[in-house]
This record gives C-alpha cells, sequence and structure tokens, in this order.
C-alpha cells in the first residue's frame, strides 16, 4: 500500500488461490487497513474488477490463480502471492516471468512446498527469506495471542524449554498440538500428518539404459492439469519422470508432447478410462493407449500397489514431488483420519495408479474381490 501510494504508474497484482480466498483473506486486510488508514476512497475502488487505483496512477488488482486467462495476462511490476503453498510452482513461475520488480510470497510452513526447493537463498542470490510470527504483528488482539499460546501447553510437557529442547520426543505430549505450534507459534517448518507416500527420493535424471515400463495418463484441462508419468525401470530400482503437466491441453497437444518426446504405439500408455473419447483422439496421433481398469475400491488398491515400491522421482519432476509430499489421507472435522486420501494433489498420483497397477509386480488381491477395510489393515491405517 505504501509503495503504491509513493510510486507513481505502479502496477501491483495479489494474486491467491481462489476469489473467495481473496475475499476472506488478502482483499478484506487491504481494505480493512486502507480504512483504519484514513487512506481508502469508495470510487478509487472497483469492486467488480477487484481493482483499487491510486491518485498517481498506481494500482492493485487481485485475481485468483484459477483464472487461466489473468496468470498468463498482462504483465505487472510487483507480484504479491497470498499463501503460495496453496499454489503449483508452474503457476507461481508463469506469474513471475511476466514481473518486472520484486515478488512476494507468503506461506504457513505446514509442509515443505517448491519454493523451498525453487527459491532457496543457497541458488538464487537474489532471494531472501523472512520468518515471521505473531509476535511481529502488534495490532494481534492479546485474546488471539492467548488462543495461539494454548497450542503450546497442549503439544508440550515443559512448554518452556528452549527450542533445541522443546521438540524432544520425551517433551511431546501431543503430536498434532507440537506440530500446530512449531508452524503457526514458532514459524518453522512443519510436517504434514498422513503423507501416504514416503518411501521415495530424488535423483538428477533416469539412467542410461533403463526401460520404460510405461506412462500413466491423467486428462484435466480448465482448473486441473493433464499429468503424464513415465514409469521406468534399471537395475531392479524405479524411476518416475514427469514428462506433462499441465493445464489447457487438447488431446491434439497431448499427442504433440507424446511425440515430441519420442514416444510412440509400441510404449505401454494406461490412461483414464472415464475419458474414451480422448483416448480414441489421441490413439489417431499412432498411439496405443488402453483405459485403466476401475472398480470397486481401485483407488485404496492402487494405492497399495505402489506402496509396496520405492521410487526415484527425477529432480525436474516438480509437479509430482510436490503431490509426492502433498498426497495425505483425508481426515474429519476432529483430525480422524478417514478410509480415503484427500481429493488433491492427486493428478499424478491417478496417472501412477494407472500404469502402476499394470506392470509393477505386486501381491496384492485383486479389488473386484477386496473391500477397503483388508486394504486398510494392510495399509497400517
Amino acid at each position: 500500500m505504501d509503495k503504491a501510494a509513493k510510486t507513481p504508474m505502479l502496477e501491483i497484482s495479489v494474486v491467491s488461490e481462489s476469489v473467495p480466498h481473496l475475499r476472506k483473506g488478502a482483499l478484506k486486510d487491504f481494505l480493512k487497513i486502507m480504512k483504519a488508514t484514513g487512506r481508502y476512497i469508495d470510487k478509487n475502488y472497483n469492486r467488480t474488477l477487484l481493482t483499487y487505483t491510486f491518485a498517481n496512477g498506481s494500482y492493485i488488482e487481485f485475481f485468483s490463480v484459477d483464472n487461466e486467462e489473468r496468470v498468463r495476462g498482462p504483465r505487472r511490476n510487483v507480484l504479491y502471492m497470498n499463501e503460495a503453498n496453496n499454489i503449483r510452482f508452474d503457476t507461481y513461475h508463469q506469474l513471475a516471468i511476466r514481473t518486472s520488480h520484486e515478488i512476494w510470497i507468503d506461506f504457513n510452513p505446514s509442509n515443505e512446498f517448491w519454493a523451498h526447493e525453487e527459491l532457496s537463498e543457497k541458488d538464487n542470490s537474489d532471494v531472501e527469506w523472512l520468518t515471521l510470527t505473531y509476535k511481529d504483528n502488534e495490532a494481534l488482539p492479546q485474546t488471539i495471542v492467548e488462543e495461539l499460546e494454548k497450542a503450546r501447553t497442549k503439544g508440550f510437557y515443559n512448554p518452556l524449554l528452549p527450542i533445541d529442547k522443546l521438540f524432544n520426543e520425551t517433551n511431546i505430549k501431543n503430536q498434532y498440538w507440537s506440530n500446530w505450534w512449531k508452524v503457526y507459534g514458532l514459524g518453522l517448518l512443519g510436517a504434514l500428518e498422513g503423507v501416504i507416500f514416503s518411501d521415495w527420493s530424488k535423483v538428477k535424471e533416469i539412467p542410461n539404459g533403463a526401460k520404460l515400463l510405461g506412462l500413466g495418463i491423467d486428462f484435466g484441462y480448465t482448473n486441473d492439469p493433464t499429468a503424464i508419468p513415465a514409469l521406468y525401470q534399471f537395475n531392479n530400482e524405479y524411476y518416475i519422470d514427469e514428462v506433462e503437466y499441465k493445464t489447457g491441453m487438447s488431446n491434439r497437444n497431448i499427442a504433440r508432447k507424446l511425440q515430441k518426446e519420442g514416444f510412440t504405439e509400441q510404449d505401454k500408455m494406461v490412461a483414464d478410462s472415464a475419458e474414451p473419447k480422448s483416448i480414441d483422439e489421441i490413439n489417431s496421433y499412432g498411439f496405443y493407449i488402453e483405459p485403466a481398469s476401475k472398480g470397486r475400491d481401485s483407488i485404496m488398491f492402487g494405492i497399495e500397489v505402489l506402496q509396496n515400491h520405492h521410487f526415484n522421482i527425477t529432480e525436474r519432476s516438480t509437479n509430482i514431488i510436490e503431490e509426492f509430499r502433498k498426497y495425505c489421507w483425508d481426515v474429519d472435522k476432529t483430525g480422524k483420519k478417514l478410509n480415503r486420501p484427500i481429493d488433491d494433489y492427486n493428478h499424478a498420483m491417478d496417472a501412477l495408479r494407472y500404469i502402476g497397477i499394470e506392470v509393477l509386480p505386486h501381491n496384492v488381491v485383486s479389488n473386484s474381490i477386496e473391500n477397503t477395510e483388508d486394504i486398510l489393515s494392510r495399509l497400517n491405517f
């Protein structure tokens, strides 16, 4: 706000994952602060475009990243990305290459995400990380401070220990609240609970001589990306490489991408069976894509097949890595795990299930004769 008011003709974009998220968060805070400081002029605020224009010609626009045209639209001077851990790296990158001056992102460090790798201070001389907590917000009401600090008491037997001793296993009273305090009280990197896949590692590239086992394809378009991971085998190890992970891909573009990467009809491909027309159209370009086998509890069945193996994921596969880090069991309002995964961070996961069920060795009973409870018991759920 100060920068816009003091610098003429500055173009600033504030983005978030959705318009409702913007209205409840960044936009609401902006209007509240503008009014509290006596700088708000009603005629300068366009409620339709969610844009506030200052007297010197500078403006701040608010929009969501689920609007593909805005993401790939006009350039700006300054970008502010709110809760960047809810936004995918490819979206950030599209906005970043259209920003000329500076970029700010904020996030709660509930778990590692793309910024920790792509924007590390070690590898980027123009990047600076700041850790801010509730103690840095002088306007925070005391009642909220007290409520926040209750988590510290709930999480630890001795909540007054220094940080280097606070998180010793013998001092943790409650795992949920200790992790909550770590993230929201101290601003430190936490650990996402209930992650489904933990047996994986990053590698530089697919080894020379690796055998292609096949590709999985999960179709998307407007909001969801089309995800195409390739699965390889080398010396009894399994490797995953990100062939494509992108929104707005037509079937023709998918076929062209596969051709460009050198894949042919001889390569095994398995895609979402809910899209038979897409499969037929891509096959008309010279491929042989099979529809995925789906049945009762096929998601749980596929998860177990994948959990039987360790995967090496190429470092360029940033979106797949993000899904491996964030794909977790769903929970109810009390925090109790449910017998299903979350319906998010699952585009590459679904594609891997499609191909994994077909080509990976496993001793899993067919999902057509097994129920969810049997599968969950073996998943140590």
